[in-house]
C-alpha cells in the first residue's frame, strides 16, 4: 500500500511542477461561431504537447464558415526561442475532425503543421497567434484541406 501511494505522489506531483496552460481562440469566437479551447503541458522549456477542441455553431447556410463542425486536436510544440515573454514555435498536429460534404457525414484525420508566437505575461496571462495546414488523409467524402488558425487568450498555472 505504501509504494501505490509513493507513485501516486510522485506522479501527481510530476503535473503540478510542469507549466500548463488553458486558452479559449478569440478569432474563432468572434469571426467564426466557433469556440475551441486548448490545455497545453510543457514536457522541457523548449517543448509542449496539448491538445484543442473545436465546435462550430455556424449554420450550414453561412457563407464563411469552418467545414468542420467538430475537430480534437492533439500537437506537439517545439518552442525556438526562450526568452520568457515573447516566444516562436513550430508545431506538428492530427486533427480528428467530422462534418458534412454535399450532405454526406464523413470523419477524417489531418496531419499538419502550423507556426506562431506566444506572449507570457509574468503574472501567467497569455496571448497566442497562430497558423497552419493540414491535410485530410482517409476519406473521399471530406475537404482536403484544414486550416489551423488562431488568437488565444489564457493562463498559465
Amino acid at each position: 500500500m505504501k509504494k501505490i501511494l509513493l507513485v501516486a505522489v510522485v506522479f501527481i506531483s510530476s503535473f503540478t511542477q510542469a507549466q500548463q496552460e488553458v486558452k479559449v481562440d478569440l478569432l474563432d469566437a468572434l469571426a467564426f461561431k466557433t469556440m475551441e479551447f486548448s490545455y497545453e503541458y510543457y514536457t522541457s522549456e523548449s517543448s509542449s504537447v496539448g491538445v484543442s477542441a473545436l465546435f462550430n455553431f455556424e449554420k450550414k447556410s453561412a457563407d464563411f464558415k469552418y467545414n468542420e463542425e467538430r475537430m480534437i486536436t492533439p500537437y506537439f510544440r517545439h518552442y525556438f526561442t526562450n526568452n520568457g515573454t515573447w516566444n516562436y514555435f513550430g508545431e506538428v498536429f492530427l486533427g480528428i475532425n467530422t462534418g458534412e460534404k454535399d450532405d454526406v457525414e464523413y470523419t477524417d484525420g489531418a496531419l499538419g503543421i502550423a507556426i506562431g508566437s506566444k506572449y507570457v505575461s509574468s503574472g501567467g496571462f497569455v496571448v497566442g497567434v497562430y497558423g497552419g495546414l493540414g491535410r485530410n488523409m482517409f476519406s473521399s467524402n471530406s475537404r482536403s484541406i484544414v486550416p489551423r488558425v488562431g488568437i488565444n487568450l489564457g493562463y498559465r498555472f
